[in-house]
């Protein structure tokens, strides 16, 4: 019974990292790797959700006469067990304990692998020699930066994770994003997409991505500066969510037949947040929940959020503008006795 598999190759190195360079088939390739793909309800794994169209595009290219590919991309893990790297005068050999499989990760490939695991089509592969998770989790995002399709809340996510404690003052608008995202107490918990496997049974439609570009719009309307970004003004936003749930429970409940939880909403709504937390400074009163759900009770109602409400069609960060400008029309009408209920 063989109990070790064996590719041949050479060891060199790539910029300045040590790499494994071989050849071997696809359907080899993918017994011996895996792909850590993000969970985002655990925050384990970074690379993207499996593309399926993308993947057999690629099958189908392969297939002709004449194609080829540049090489494979893995990451030979340090706290997988099974592997050696032997060093001999013609080259290099890379044994794999056949029951200690898979033993490399899949950096850049996991599209050309995902419909060829039993293909015996050959490929060039380079294979990094024990880079940590952060490292190749670095690298992947170096590769991929620019990729087509690649969903920019993917890399903000594993960006975030990079810098760590580091976040609050390095990008506060992805901090205060990913606390709306974590904190068991909002509304948004687990509902964002990250950009990997969504647990199924979520109903938001809203990405991290979009939650920056709104909070960086509560910063902007609210007058705070980066400095100021803190775990209240985090406490400060999971209330005001809260207080949208409560004044707006069938919007809220109903997310694709609303525009409330997708973009043009979260933008506006955000916005508006900022005009609500520059109004009780000025009334040195508590900017709680309590505070948030009377000021959105005076108003929010009078709006419809449909699909084919008052902000269809608007899109983009002119939309956001125009509807902003009009909850702020609606808002003034109602306290000054003037309704309009924008349907």
């Amino acid at each position: 019974m063989v109990n070790n598999f064996e590719i041949k190759g050479i060891i060199g190195h790539c910029g300045d990292r040590e790499v494994f360079l071989g050849f071997a088939t696809a359907v080899d390739l993918s017994r011996i790797s895996f792909l850590d793909t993000l969970d985002e309800f655990s925050g384990k794994g970074y690379q993207r959700r499996f593309h399926r169209q993308h993947s057999l595009e690629f099958k189908r290219y392969i297939q002709q006469p004449g194609a080829t590919t540049i090489p494979l991309t893995f990451n030979l893990r340090p706290d997988r067990k099974g592997w050696d790297l032997k060093r001999n005068t013609q080259g290099a050999s890379l044994i794999v304990d056949v029951h200690s499989m898979p033993v490399m990760s899949q950096v850049d490939c996991q599209h050309r692998l995902g419909y060829l695991k039993e293909s015996q089509i050959p490929f060039a592969f380079m294979a990094y020699i024990g880079l940590t998770i952060e490292e190749e989790m670095e690298i992947f995002r170096i590769i991929n930066g620019k990729a087509k399709g690649l969903s920019g809340s993917l890399l903000d996510f594993t960006g975030s994770r990079l810098v760590e404690d580091d976040l609050k003052a390095v990008k506060p608008e992805l901090f205060l994003a990913l606390v709306l995202h974590e904190d068991r107490r909002s509304p948004w918990y687990k509902c964002l997409d990250l950009g990997g496997n969504r647990t199924t049974g979520l109903q938001r439609v809203a990405s991290l991505r979009t939650m920056q570009k709104g909070v960086r719009r509560f910063l902007r309307e609210a007058g705070l500066s980066n400095k100021e970004v803190s775990d209240s003004i985090a406490t400060l936003l999971i209330d005001y969510w809260r207080a949208v749930t409560v004044v707006l429970p069938k919007q809220w409940s109903q997310p694709r037949q609303h525009v409330l939880v997708k973009g043009i909403g979260v933008y506006c709504l955000m916005s508006l947040a900022g005009d609500l937390y520059r109004e009780s400074l000025s009334k040195a009163g508590m900017c709680d929940i309590d505070y948030f759900i009377t000021m959105l009770s005076d108003f929010v109602n009078d709006i419809d959020w449909s699909n084919k409400g008052s902000m269809k069609g608007y899109g983009g960060a002119g939309g956001a503008d125009s509807a902003l400008e009009l909850l702020r029309q609606v808002r003034d009408q109602k306290l000054s006795g003037c309704v309009n209920y924008a349907k």
